[in-house]
């Protein structure tokens, strides 16, 4: 095998985002949904033989050492493998929107040098590196929507039938670590209760929907299940970059909701049981071009699993 071409790098929405805790080295615990998209990034991979790992960018130019060269430098010396590899990026995904496009790019390179290469590394292997490169990295290489926890290491894939997004990206940036050194950041959330109950679509739709299951079957009926459509790091977030509540607003005059994904600066409105109409034809309905020119809008759909899910065992 000698190139891969074509291989989706999609992005990420934070359906809800809470921050339950903080340990000892400073490194915020963090507990939330994420579903996969259908607006994704393009990766074309050349094997070389010569070991050098090369980068060409195909649309926005990317920082010099980017994650999908650290993530095939990591990958190279973990493994002693002594091919290389022409690494061609087609960027779409806005960067610093909390969309998770850059750890998205590094998990696309993992999964399709692994099979370049010949490598054989299983999932885990391939995660547990992908974690030295960012938090979000293993999310997109376990491939489902997932509740994930901890720094990120601790995923629960959930099952979460295909629905719209509207997102929006304002052109403001916010520094994660800003949001996340904030004094005003809320770091003591209660945490959702997870286990047991989340492969039934049914309960994850009325998630969605912002209802509240009180009780499932097979949970006690203590263990009621509290999912609150949120996100921790929003309130903070909109006192650097205030388009962000203004964007927010917008979405939310037009379908009801509206929330940050990630530490932003992107923010999203999904499709519920009350505007799932509306939402199933706002492309072609003007709402979405009733937007400030500078704003980028994306109608979008959220993906059942991640396009390369089988490409690691």
């Amino acid at each position: 095998m000698q190139s891969l071409t074509d291989l989706p790098a999609p992005a990420k929405l934070n359906v809800f985002l809470r921050v339950v805790g903080r340990r000892p080295d400073g490194y915020h615990l963090l507990q939330s949904l994420f579903v996969l998209l259908d607006w994704h990034d393009t990766i074309h991979l050349e094997r070389r033989a010569d070991g050098a790992l090369l980068r060409h960018d195909l649309g926005e130019a990317l920082p010099a050492d980017d994650l999908c060269l650290r993530a095939a430098r990591a990958l190279q010396h973990a493994s002693g493998c002594p091919l290389g590899a022409d690494i061609s990026v087609a960027k779409v995904l806005p960067s610093g929107a909390g969309m998770g496009g850059g750890s998205s790019d590094a998990a696309t390179v993992l999964l399709g040098l692994n099979r370049l290469w010949g490598l054989g590394w299983t999932r885990e292997q391939l995660a547990a590196l992908g974690l030295q490169l960012g938090a979000d990295v293993p999310f997109f290489i376990g491939g489902r929507n997932a509740i994930v926890e901890g720094i990120g290491e601790r995923l629960t894939p959930v099952a979460v039938r295909p629905r719209h997004y509207v997102v929006v990206k304002p052109p403001a940036g916010v520094m994660t670590q800003a949001i996340f050194g904030d004094p005003d950041l809320a770091r003591d959330s209660e945490p959702a209760i997870v286990e047991g109950f989340l492969a039934d679509p049914d309960v994850m739709d009325a998630i969605l929907d912002e209802a509240v299951a009180d009780s499932v079957d097979g949970v006690g009926s203590d263990a009621q299940a509290r999912f609150q459509s949120c996100n921790d790091l929003q309130r903070v977030a909109v006192r650097y970059a205030p388009e962000i509540g203004q964007a927010v607003e917008w979405l939310q005059a037009r379908w009801g909701n509206g929330q940050m994904t990630g530490s932003g600066s992107a923010v999203f409105a999904r499709e519920t049981a009350a505007n799932a109409p509306l939402m199933a034809t706002a492309p072609g309905d003007g709402l979405l071009q009733a937007v400030p020119t500078e704003w980028k809008v994306r109608w979008c759909r959220s993906l059942v699993e991640h396009p390369l899910v089988a490409w690691a065992g």
